[in-house]
């Protein structure tokens, strides 16, 4: 299928670029993108400086793939988004699966995947720092330039250029 990725979306939305075990690693456009959570401000700050500093984003975002819901990395969203970026390094995941848990960092909060889910595609933000994902795999560092990020093309006969 012509402008379809490996995740079954149009390349405009995610471009897949490798494979993991529980996830695909791949850049996804910023605006299909959904946050359930709230930032901190000074965290968003100090990392705002680290990739204006460095021209790098280290760790992708970890993102489920049915509803592109953020689950971890909302600063970094937030970051690039503030910096123009059109695209973010992704991993989607089943987030169906056992591999994928959901906690709180907060005593006394309990936090669902169906809430997390509900949250991310209304729109209803929780505080900053109140699930807390885990996988059962390393995310692996994809080193994503930040000129890449704000410039990178993923329509047909747009650049093609990797990271």
């Amino acid at each position: 299928m012509r402008g379809v990725g490996l995740a079954g979306m149009p390349l405009t939305v995610f471009k897949p670029l490798f494979r993991l075990r529980h996830g695909i690693v791949g850049l996804a456009s910023i605006s299909s993108l959904k946050p359930h959570e709230e930032v901190e401000d000074d965290r968003l700050e100090l990392l705002l400086e680290d990739i204006r500093r460095r021209r790098v984003v280290v760790k992708p975002i970890l993102v489920d793939a049915k509803t592109l819901v953020i689950l971890d990395g909302h600063h970094r969203f937030n970051a690039l988004k503030i910096l123009g970026a059109r695209y973010a390094p992704a991993v989607l995941v089943d987030y169906d699966s056992p591999c994928v848990s959901v906690g709180s960092w907060r005593e006394g909060v309990s936090v669902s995947k169906e809430e997390v889910r509900r949250r991310g595609v209304e729109g209803r933000l929780y505080p900053p720092r109140t699930s807390r994902h885990r996988v059962c795999f390393e995310i692996p560092d994809v080193n994503a330039g930040l000129e890449e990020l704000v410039g990178y093309g993923l329509g047909a006969g747009e650049h093609d250029g990797g990271l």
